[in-house]
């Protein structure tokens, strides 16, 4: 898919990811203009896609429940040419936007609870109405969440406690 953009070909392919991290990646950096998720170039995300592009297969076809807008750089890799990314790289992307949803899901969490005493519920119901998610239960996102934080509780082991006797 070709788009042109202010003199400048804007290059989109569709990948199939998750559906709640699809909607989540669509709320967040849905660009308008290109009708597509575009991720900003100070994200990790935008390399790793940089990274995993590759020629296009002659009998590839675009399909999935994301279309992003390839990254365009003025060095290196042409989309134009360079504009495929297949199961593989799906599957490695869904992994990066999986780390970023959970990571700011679970900060936002935290904090509520912590900082403004938010009851953990109703912090997912905000999440999930600011990000547009369907796809996923409150209940889903907050038992991922409890499994997350007993296994952070479990790292920090507990010391021996020993007694000392004062014996003279």
């Amino acid at each position: 898919l070709y788009l042109i953009f202010s003199n400048l070909i804007m290059i989109k392919t569709r990948i199939e990811i998750t559906p709640y991290l699809a909607e989540y990646l669509t709320c967040k950096f849905y660009d308008p203009e290109s009708d597509a998720v575009r991720i900003p170039d100070t994200k990790d995300l935008y390399h790793t896609i940089w990274d995993l592009m590759s020629k296009r297969p002659d009998n590839a076809v675009d399909t999935g429940n994301l279309t992003l807008a390839l990254p365009d750089r003025r060095t290196g890799k042409d989309p134009e040419y360079y504009n495929y990314l297949g199961e593989r790289s799906a599957r490695i992307i869904d992994k990066r936007v999986r780390v970023m949803f959970y990571a700011e899901l679970h900060d936002r969490l935290d904090e509520n609870k912590h900082r403004y005493n938010i009851e953990y519920i109703d912090t997912v119901h905000h999440f999930m109405c600011k990000y547009n998610i369907m796809s996923i239960s409150e209940d889903g996102l907050l038992k991922n969440y409890y499994r997350w934080r007993d296994n952070e509780r479990k790292k920090k082991a507990k010391r021996d406690y020993k007694k000392r006797l004062n014996t003279p």
